[in-house]
């Protein structure tokens, strides 16, 4: 209820993003396209990432947790701690969307991520067969009222609905608001 709180933004305020997924969805590419490195060799990650970046004033350690079906059981390690959830879902990868879905689903009712501000990344937006996140039938997080939450269509590939400088609508604009929100709690 209300605006959220303005945060005094410094280079010392820490937020831990954790980066979540199934395998190929483009959870690496994403996060190298958000620290602003070269992303034309990127193999599938075994175990996890760990990347520290300055972005709108706060310093971001992102964790990227592979997304295969043998590493999903581990990532409730990485739960602790965690401000804000990313997940990213293969829009152009209609056969999974169920898989996907129970996965998140599964994610948004434990109880260690109750609370924790969602964004969804509907990657892959360049290929001609993505989909768009309104023609999806429901998010998850709309069973989930207590919770901050945004679907972001975007291209790891391309940059583009990943890192705009303006606009409300991006995700760069969006992590600063949830991000004061939750400090004032």
């Amino acid at each position: 209820p209300g605006e959220p709180a303005v945060l005094k933004q410094s280079p010392d305020q820490e937020v831990r993003l954790l980066l979540l997924g199934l395998d190929n969805a483009g959870k690496t590419t994403l996060l190298k396209q958000l620290a602003a490195e070269d992303i034309t060799h990127i193999t599938p990650t075994q175990g996890f990432n760990i990347k520290s970046m300055q972005s709108a004033g706060f310093k971001l350690n992102v964790w990227d947790i592979g997304g295969q079906r043998k590493i999903r059981p581990y990532w409730k390690n990485y739960f602790e701690n965690t401000d804000v959830l990313i997940y990213v879902i293969d829009s152009s990868d209609r056969k999974r969307f169920e898989e996907t879905s129970l996965e998140l689903s599964e994610l948004l009712d434990g109880e260690e991520l109750a609370g924790v501000p969602l964004l969804i990344f509907a990657n892959k937006q360049d290929l001609l067969t993505a989909s768009t996140p309104r023609s999806w039938p429901s998010a998850p997080p709309a069973h989930h009222p207590d919770r901050m939450w945004q679907v972001q269509a975007c291209s790891a590939v391309t940059a583009e609905g990943v890192q705009v400088e303006s606009g409300e609508g991006d995700a760069s604009a969006w992590l600063p608001r949830v991000t004061a929100s939750q400090s004032a709690l």
